[in-house]
């Protein structure tokens, strides 16, 4: 398993471009195809898949996502976390934010 925090943020997006081309090819879909699916340019996934695309918003990512079946994998990146007993008060109610007090 590779140490992500040895990549820097432009080797992580090229990264992830090598990795998306995979499994688009896997859903044996053209960029064309991907392009007409997500609303995306063509040249946009050209340029993500061959590691040229400076940065893809999130927006555009998690499109991608959508189109090759991979948007569930979100859960794995993200899971939902258990609630934590140090953000309910007294109450039963769920904290909204965060305050630290002033010493």
């Amino acid at each position: 398993m590779a140490d992500f925090y040895e990549y820097s943020i432009p080797e992580l997006v090229r990264l992830l471009g090598s990795r998306f081309k995979e499994y688009r090819m896997q859903c044996n879909l053209t960029q064309k195809e991907v392009a007409e699916l997500s609303g995306i340019g063509l040249t946009t996934i050209h340029k993500f898949e061959n590691g040229t695309a400076g940065n893809l918003s999130l927006s555009t990512f998690l499109l991608l996502l959508k189109v090759v079946g991979q948007i569930n994998a979100l859960d794995d990146l993200l899971p939902e976390l258990p609630e934590s007993p140090y953000l309910i008060r007294r109450e039963e109610k769920k904290a909204q934010r965060i305050r630290h007090t002033k010493k």
